[in-house]
């Protein structure tokens, strides 16, 4: 039997068919030469300047002829040799950033593909039930709606602060292109995120001055909100670099504040009340959007947790006995402020869950954190008193993603160009 792969081979390749696939890569090579030529004339006749030009385009295209390719070409880091994955590094990396692969971190390109599977937007969930149970006075205790309205304050600002830290700050330090990618679509998973606390206060006739200024207003909100800007102040700064011991260090503060305290801790006893409401049949479409946004923020979470852990590994001179106890404060001040936020949500036992049993839950949270960036638990025994909430993050948008979806929500297919 004959092997095509026998027949390739130099070794069995008659003198014939050597001088064939040489004839051919010769016409192959001509004909290249040839459309190069041929494209290199059509380019010159575009700049040529026409009588039809307008004085503008005259100009234009005379600019054009003073550009220089290789200042803009020098700009490139790296652009001198093809990328070679062993060059590239999560910070301080001095490859080619436009060029995507090859691969260096499979897990953060599968991030971003799991990310554009989970697509969802906000007008796309049906809120009729919960205007009508908003606007009677009857339908929720006083207890419940202070939970939506804090809630609602703090994650519309929350996520915006998340926005501004990645977009402005982290996506320039992180210098690695399929980080970069999958920090894209986080950075427009956070815009759809505050899109979807606007559509639920807007849906409800929330007074938005109220609902907006929590983070300003509201002591237990101002403080979680001014302890994640204390530590974007300095990298968001555009003459920040990465490339020292301590501005090195800087940047892996930012990534345990905003992702291990910020999204990791601060947005589970909200979720935590939102989602029991649903539950219990309350404020369907709100829960509905939360459980989205949960899945979303689980992501993001498990996305920076690897990108944490890379730059140690890359980078163990940062990781010394002083960093690890920053890290470890920075987890328990967290909790601490998280802590406070549940007592000043829920002062009283509301859908059968009370501050006690929010303290248990932030702490056996604040463990996981801090285990998964390897450092030690700090409150060892806790246990989680809300094992639903596991079965929640592991929500399938199908469940029941078309039975609630509003009729008239418009798709890119229904859009005009003109």
């Amino acid at each position: 039997m004959l092997s095509w792969d026998e027949l390739d081979t130099p070794e069995t390749a008659t003198p014939v068919h050597r001088a064939a696939s040489d004839a051919a890569a010769t016409q192959a090579s001509n004909a290249d030469t040839q459309l190069d030529q041929q494209a290199v004339a059509a380019v010159d006749s575009a700049r040529h300047v026409g009588n039809d030009d307008s004085d503008a385009v005259a100009r234009a295209k005379a600019a054009l002829d003073q550009l220089d390719i290789q200042e803009g070409l020098d700009e490139l880091e790296g652009s001198a040799a093809r990328v070679n994955v062993d060059a590239k590094q999560m910070i301080n990396c001095r490859a080619d950033l436009n060029q995507l692969v090859p691969f260096k971190y499979e897990w953060a390109w599968q991030k971003y593909q799991d990310g554009c599977a989970n697509h969802w937007m906000p007008q796309e969930v049906n809120m009729t039930a919960d205007i009508a149970l908003w606007k009677n006075p009857e339908g929720l205790t006083d207890d419940e709606r202070r939970i939506v309205k804090r809630n609602l304050g703090f994650f519309s600002t929350a996520d915006s602060l998340v926005a501004n830290n990645l977009v402005l700050a982290v996506y320039r330090l992180i210098t690695n292109p399929e980080c970069r990618q999958y920090i894209l679509r986080q950075a427009f998973e956070e815009a759809i995120h505050t899109h979807a606390y606007q559509y639920c206060i807007e849906s409800l006739g929330m007074d938005e001055g109220e609902i907006f200024n929590m983070y300003h207003e509201i002591p237990s909100v101002a403080k979680k909100a001014a302890w994640g800007l204390k530590y974007t102040r300095s990298i968001s700064d555009p003459t920040f670099n990465t490339g020292t011991v301590e501005t090195d260090k800087e940047l892996l503060r930012n990534l345990i504040a905003y992702y291990c305290v910020l999204e990791g801790i601060f947005f589970y006893c909200g979720f935590t009340q939102i989602l029991s409401m649903g539950r219990r049949n309350k404020m369907t479409g709100v829960a509905e959007q939360f459980q989205y946004i949960l899945r979303d923020e689980s992501m993001h979470l498990n996305f920076g947790i690897d990108v944490i852990n890379q730059i140690k590994i890359e980078n163990p001179h940062l990781w010394d006995a002083g960093m690890k106890d920053e890290a470890t404060q920075m987890i328990l001040q967290g909790t601490q402020l998280e802590i406070e936020y549940a007592r000043d949500t829920m002062p009283r036992g509301v859908l059968g869950m009370n501050a006690a049993m929010m303290e248990d839950y932030l702490k056996f949270i604040a463990n996981r954190r801090l285990t998964q960036i390897g450092l030690k638990e700090e409150y060892p025994g806790t246990v989680n008193p809300f094992p639903w909430m596991s079965e929640i993050m592991d929500l399938k948008k199908e469940k029941n993603f078309f039975e609630t979806r509003v009729i008239e929500y418009q798709t890119g297919g229904a859009l005009t160009w003109d």
